[in-house]
Parts: structure tokens; C-alpha cells; sequence
């Protein structure tokens, strides 16, 4: 849409609607302390660039009727004056330092970090966020929905009026307390990301290498939306944030039920140690075929598809094909080994830190024995244990 087009838009808004229709179009007010003084400032500097242009055009449209030729005007001979350069100096520069003051006001509160209760770590991945807490231990990947990924995907015939805010929704949700200060710290494993969530004024690039950090101190429990706002790749907008904030009793008990076990002590004794057993016995008994396939199937759809296509066909020039690839029907370490270290300057990041030993077991023989592949043999996940 040109600006000329978004301008007439506004314009309509205001005579048809009047504020509740420019509320539609403008930016939200949020649910922060921060986003509700970006808001203000915002409106605050609309209504400057308003009146400074009606005043202007005003004086523009005026003079050009009143002095028309038609009415026997003729053109001053003049040069500089220098009170009028005063004035068209001085005027403007007052209108700067009067919107500069509160611009720096916010600006200084959005780096204000100190005094945070909660702090999570944000890290970009090609095309996911992983989330960690750093004061409960909770980590967990947050990838676009399994249901709208696979309705995206070319050929699919999946009606996609059926999904309510479709490729907004996510498999994991970031949960957040309402009235606690959070602390975000923002990096990537890979490109440059930027994670934005509009209704918490919260917007930062996540870089390789570097720990960018902002924060936000939710006011209101509900549901925010956003993405990813920096070009991060051909599935950059598939992407997406989701943001569940919970008031603080509620949350308390969220993190309560997802926290990780506690570290195995002599004092914590046999009981504290039942998650973590679990786990390890899941990473060393044997998986049946058909269990690993079953699973697998899951773990390819949210990771895998969104390059290799959720058939295995790929996209030709750009992703190979799983179906038929000499990695997943070839020698058994090769293929762990492109996906447990990825492959250099492609696009095939490792996934040794994004899976789990039986996930990536799973996945592995899903590719080698589904897609159109049969090989007919499993990768356990005692074998990916023991590259840890």
C-alpha cells in the first residue's frame, strides 16, 4: 500500500469512524508500562506532525489563492529576511527539543533491566525460539504449530479458515507473570533475529555472538502475539511469538510442574530422582521400529518439514529431498552425523543441542523408514547418547 493510500485510509477512518476506527489501523496501546509511554509519545508526535501540517499546507493553499494571477497578482522582489529565517529556525528547533525530552525519558526506562524478578533467555534458531529460564531451569523450543505448519505446505488441501489466528499459533508458549518485572536477554545460534511482541513494547535483535536485553513488566493476563521481524531466511515468516501471561499464583504453579528435577544428592534421596531416571532409561532401553517411526513422525513434522516439505520431496535448489536421499538411505553414522553437526555453509544446522537423544533416535529413523524410504534399520538413542 502506498502512503499516499495509507494517508487517504487514516483520513477516512477519522470522518467515518472517528478514534475508535483510527484505534484499528493505529499501534496498540499494550499492556506494559513501557508500551502505554511508547503509545503516548507516539500520539503525542501524530498530533505535532498534524497540525504542523495543516499549518503549513494551510499557509501553502492560502497564499496560492490569494495571490493568484487571475486576480492581477504580481511576484515580490525580495531578498533574505532575517527574521523570517530566525523564526523558521527557531520554531522547528523548539518543536524538536519539546518531543526529544520524553523520546529520551522512554528511551532511557527501556534499558532499565535492574531489579528484574524473572529472566529468560531468548535465543533465535532457523526458524524456532528457544526459551530458557535462567532463575527455574525451564527450557523449551517454541516452533510455528505442527497443524498450521503442515497446512501451509504446498499441496496440502487443508482448508485453512478452519485455523483461528492461522500461522500465529505455536507448539510451545512462552508463559509469563503478570506484575513481575521480566528480564529478557536476547542471542541466536545462527543469523540475525529480532523478536517482537508488539503489546509489551518488546522488541530486540537477537545476534550471534552477543547478548542484547530489554524487559517488560506485564500489566494484564491474556494471550500476545508477535514474530520475528528481521529477514532471517526463506521460512522467516513462519515464525512466530506467543506470549501467555498468567497471573502470579497460577504461574508460580506452572513453573512448579515444568521445573526439572532436582540435581541427584544423597539428601534428595530415591524419590527426586524418578524424572530423571525416566528419562535415562527412555534414552537407554531398545525402541521398536515402529515405536521410533511413530514418534518420529511428530519430531520431523515440527523440525524437519518446513525445508524437506512434510512428504520428503524437498524443495529443488534449495532443500534436497529426504525420499530417496543418499544420506537417509545411506551408511547409518553419516546421516546421524549431518544431523547431530549440521553441514557447513548450508542452511542444515545441528540439532545436537535442539533435540533429545530418543527425538533425534525418532527422526532419524523416521527419515530412513517413511517418506517413500524403507531401509528397514533404527538408530537407538543410546547411540546419540554417546556422542554427548
Amino acid at each position: 500500500m502506498s502512503i499516499v493510500s495509507r494517508w487517504l485510509l487514516a483520513a477516512s477512518a477519522l470522518l467515518l469512524g472517528g478514534q475508535s476506527a483510527l484505534a484499528d489501523i493505529n499501534m496498540p496501546v499494550g499492556v506494559t508500562p513501557i508500551s502505554k509511554e511508547v503509545y503516548g509519545l507516539h500520539m503525542m508526535i501524530f498530533w505535532i506532525c498534524c497540525v504542523i501540517g495543516a499549518v503549513v499546507f494551510g499557509v501553502m493553499f492560502y497564499s496560492m489563492f490569494k495571490h493568484r494571477k487571475s486576480k492581477g497578482a504580481k511576484p515580490a522582489d525580495f531578498h533574505e529576511s532575517t527574521t523570517v529565517e530566525i523564526i523558521w529556525t527557531a520554531v522547528p528547533l523548539v518543536i524538536l527539543i519539546a518531543m526529544a525530552i520524553p523520546a529520551a525519558k522512554t528511551l532511557i526506562a527501556m534499558e532499565d533491566t535492574s531489579d528484574a524478578e524473572v529472566t529468560v533467555k531468548v535465543t533465535g534458531y532457523q526458524w524456532k525460539w528457544h526459551y530458557e529460564y535462567l532463575d527455574s531451569g525451564i527450557s523449551f523450543f517454541s516452533s510455528l504449530h505442527p497443524d498450521h505448519n503442515a497446512a501451509r505446505q504446498k499441496g496440502s488441501g487443508v482448508d485453512v479458515s478452519q485455523f483461528d489466528n492461522y500461522l500465529k499459533e505455536v507448539d510451545n508458549e512462552l508463559v509469563l507473570p503478570v506484575g513481575k518485572k521480566v528480564r529478557f536477554l536476547h542471542t541466536s545460534s545462527d543469523v540475525i533475529h529480532s523478536w517482537w511482541v508488539p503489546a509489551l513494547a518488546v522488541k530486540k535483535d537477537a545476534i550471534p555472538g552477543f547478548i542484547n536485553e530489554n524487559w517488560a513488566l506485564i500489566e494484564e493476563p491474556g494471550v500476545y502475539r508477535g514474530n520475528c521481524t528481521e529477514l532471517c531466511g526463506r521460512d522467516h515468516g513462519f515464525m512466530p511469538v506467543v506470549v501467555r501471561a498468567l497471573p502470579e499464583a497460577e504461574y508460580d504453579a506452572w513453573v512448579a510442574e515444568n521445573a526439572p528435577a532436582p540435581a541427584i544428592t544423597e539428601s534428595t534421596g530415591a524419590a527426586a530422582t524418578t524424572a530423571v531416571a525416566a528419562v535415562e532409561e527412555d534414552a537407554d532401553r531398545e525402541w521398536g521400529l515402529d515405536e521410533l517411526v511413530a514418534k518420529g513422525e511428530g519430531i520431523y513434522n515440527t523440525n524437519c518439514a518446513s525445508c524437506h516439505q512434510a512428504n520428503g520431496q524437498g524443495l529443488p535448489g534449495a532443500f534436497p529431498a529426504i525420499t530417496g536421499s543418499p544420506v537417509a538411505t545411506g551408511p547409518i553414522d553419516a546421516h546421524i552425523n549431518t544431523v547431530y553437526v549440521g553441514v557447513s555453509g548450508t542452511t542444515m544446522a545441528s540439532f545436537a543441542n535442539q533435540l533429545s537423544d530418543v527425538d533425534m533416535a525418532a527422526v532419524l529413523t523416521y527419515q530412513r523408514n517413511a517418506l517413500g524410504n524403507s531401509v528397514g534399520d533404527t538408530v537407538q538413542p543410546s547411540a546419540i547418547k554417546a556422542l554427548r
